[in-house]
């Protein structure tokens, strides 16, 4: 295998270059940067700072990534940008490492796919087979986990959590968390039920859909506290990984509010 450097392109000596890499025309690559394997950088892609990309992901033209972040507590202390493989970053697409008084590293797993003119801040944390629509915008020290999907031009609160297999609605604005397998819409966000097409999609049997159903239901109920049905719901359902997986995000919420159906507003 070869790497294939476009005449055009500026490809720092310090750069870590590996096989089968191809730099298309008006590239500017850092000296701190690492592509691994059969990375693509279609054109006019500019990589700065520590910005380490997996194998096989590709780089439309104006993606911009490892440029210090937009924060002003930030002292130009060492920060990083680390990608998994197989991700896709189409036009315009901008990614800003961490801070140095806080997460140093921005992470992105694998099987990511950033569509145009899509935004992720400083100390951003994703898991795998993230899609984020077009004009998707994520604030800093967001957490967002596998399968999530961000439909267009939706916008995330800095310090959000977003859990596994969620769903957020074009141009919703999410300011509260949102639990694994939730679906949200709305300015702002509200959550309308689970995330039932992406289950089905992902392969979920009927039954764990049904008992995710009955666990929703007995979570956002009317009756009680939610204190209470949170516990009941950690008693009834003690044996399913997907319902325990959603009381133990909302029992790590900190400080944080988790976003309600719309009779809680």
């Amino acid at each position: 295998m070869t790497v294939n450097v476009h005449p055009s392109s500026y490809v720092d000596e310090k750069a870590v270059i590996s096989d089968g890499v191809h730099i298309g025309p008006f590239c500017v690559v850092g000296p701190g940067v690492k592509l691994g394997s059969n990375v693509k950088l279609v054109a006019q892609v500019n990589l700065s700072g520590t910005t380490i990309i997996g194998n096989d992901c590709k780089l439309y033209p104006f993606v911009s990534m490892g440029h210090p972040p937009q924060d002003m507590k930030h002292k130009g202390g060492e920060v990083s940008i680390e990608i998994g493989e197989r991700c896709t970053f189409r036009e315009n697409v901008n990614i800003h490492p961490g801070v140095d008084y806080g997460k140093p590293v921005t992470r992105i797993g694998n099987d990511c796919y950033f569509m145009v003119g899509t935004h992720l801040a400083h100390e951003g944390q994703m898991g795998n087979n993230v899609i984020i629509s077009n004009g998707a915008q994520i604030g800093g020290n967001v957490t967002i986990g596998n399968h999530v999907v961000l439909g267009g031009l939706s916008a995330i609160h800095q310090h959000t959590r977003i859990g596994d297999h969620a769903f957020i609605g074009g141009m919703a604005t999410v300011t509260k968390d949102v639990i694994p397998y939730g679906s949200v819409i709305g300015n702002k966000a509200h959550l309308t039920g689970l995330n039932i097409i992406g289950l089905k999609r992902r392969g979920f049997s009927r039954d764990r859909i049904r008992d995710l159903r009955s666990a929703y239901r007995m979570l956002f109920a009317q009756e009680g506290t939610f204190s209470e049905r949170l516990n009941d719901a950690e008693s009834v359902f003690s044996d399913n990984n997907e319902v325990m997986e959603i009381v133990k995000f909302i029992n790590n919420r900190k400080n944080r509010r988790i976003c309600m159906p719309n009779s809680w507003k």
